[in-house]
């Protein structure tokens, strides 16, 4: 008994540290448009000069484990078109593109990678942007997250979501009690 505690213990040990991992894909041709700012950490005023007009897209996104994730965006079609990539958390809009932005980068050693790694709050909203270094530069890409918790895309749900499936759950285990026969 004592000794499959502990393997059970060592084996929650060893799943609490494995880094997970999810790739999603998209595109930006045909999306819609804004002025991207420059690289940094975070970045600063001003826009970019070169980068007015560029597509993006806008991937949520919320990890369950509070840490360090790392985002590598790859430019798939056609290949290596010159992608740029921004993290943001809580919210984010074009019109105003240095409110929520925590990291931006352009390239990761070639045209066509970009990416970064980011200390992440778990339950925390995230939004990434995945947009082109200059007008044309649009096209399909491939992202992957790894990090130490689940990884999803997709919004946050409200407090008041959480409350509902709750009263939910409890009309249904309810409902199941009562449904049950007195036993004898």
């Amino acid at each position: 008994m004592r000794f499959t505690y502990r393997l059970l213990a060592a084996a929650a040990a060893v799943a609490s540290f494995s880094a997970h991992a999810v790739t999603i894909s998209g595109t930006t041709a045909g999306g819609p448009t804004w002025t991207r700012p420059v690289a940094g950490s975070p970045p600063v005023p001003p826009l970019s000069g070169l980068g007015i007009g560029v597509n993006y897209s806008v991937t949520p996104l919320f990890v369950g484990t509070s840490g360090s994730y790392v985002f590598q965006s790859t430019a798939t079609v056609p290949v290596n078109w010159d992608n740029y990539t921004f993290l943001y958390q809580t919210s984010f809009s074009p019109l105003a593109p240095f409110t929520n932005v925590l990291i931006g980068n352009d390239d990761n050693l070639t045209i066509g990678l970009s990416g970064f790694t980011q200390a992440l709050t778990a339950g925390t909203q995230y939004f990434f942007v995945t947009t082109g270094f200059a007008p044309g530069d649009a096209g399909a890409w491939r992202l992957e997250v790894t990090g130490p918790g689940n990884i999803n895309f997709g919004l946050v749900p409200e407090p008041g979501t959480y409350a509902l499936m709750g009263l939910g759950a409890a009309a249904v285990l309810l409902a199941t009690r009562r449904r049950k026969p007195a036993q004898a």
